[in-house]
């Protein structure tokens, strides 16, 4: 078992930042590729940005690209997303997700997901 748990998500301004942190449980951590995912109401859930277990490969979805940033740090079992130039459009639930799986694979679900965190960006 992998227990995540987000923090970071807050009320901002367009144009401001914010740098969301997802802390995982078990020795294990540095195995996974990570993700973050966010849901906005009434709209699906999308994917953000994800990571390799070495922090080699990362993908972006074309609506963050250049924006925000993921990044990990194994040896404090954390992923972070820097979100830069922030958008009311990125408002949202944002979770951090954990699975035995490429970076770069779309399809399927993550097997471990974090509580999320609420991310509001006025205008």
């Amino acid at each position: 078992q992998v227990q995540l748990v987000e923090s970071g998500g807050g009320l901002v301004q367009a144009g401001e930042s914010l740098r969301l942190s997802c802390t995982a449980s078990g020795r294990t951590f540095s195995s996974y590729t990570m993700g973050w995912f966010r849901q906005a109401p009434g709209r699906a859930r999308e994917r953000v940005a994800t990571i390799s277990w070495s922090g080699a490969g990362t993908y972006y979805a074309d609506s963050v690209k250049g924006r925000f940033t993921i990044s990990r740090d194994n040896a404090k079992n954390t992923v972070y997303l820097q979100m830069n130039s922030l958008k009311p459009e990125d408002t949202a639930v944002y979770y951090c997700a954990a699975d035995r799986r490429s970076y770069s694979t779309s399809d399927g679900e993550y097997r471990y997901w974090g509580q999320g965190t609420q991310v509001t960006v006025s205008s």
